[in-house]
């Protein structure tokens, strides 16, 4: 979509790098986000998943700066950035009773 951003719209330059850089940030914090809740959640680790969850603070951030203040947005990137900050409520919700869950287990 940056592509079809930059090549169409009349995006300005400095606005397009800082959108495409914050784009490299979040795939980081999404896949350090997305392994250490792999890892907590098959080991039953809560400081893992306590991690997983803290990670996923900066991303909703990122995602709500993707749903409104960009410089142009799409109303496909909108309707998937609404989807995804529900996945991530959702995901907050159950996070939080897993760690629960799991910091109350006595592991032997």
């Amino acid at each position: 979509m940056f592509v079809y951003k930059g090549v169409l719209l009349p995006y300005p330059q400095a606005n397009l790098i800082l959108d495409i850089v914050l784009l490299i940030l979040f795939l980081g914090l999404e896949t350090l986000r997305l392994f250490y809740g792999y890892k907590g959640n098959l080991c039953q680790h809560s400081l893992a998943l306590c991690v997983s969850v803290g990670v996923l603070v900066p991303c909703a951030v990122l995602s709500v700066y993707y749903l409104l203040l960009q410089t142009f947005v799409l109303r496909l990137e909108f309707v998937l950035n609404a989807v995804l900050l529900c996945f991530y409520s959702i995901e907050l919700v159950l996070g939080l009773m897993t760690v629960s869950v799991f910091s109350r287990a006595s592991i032997y």
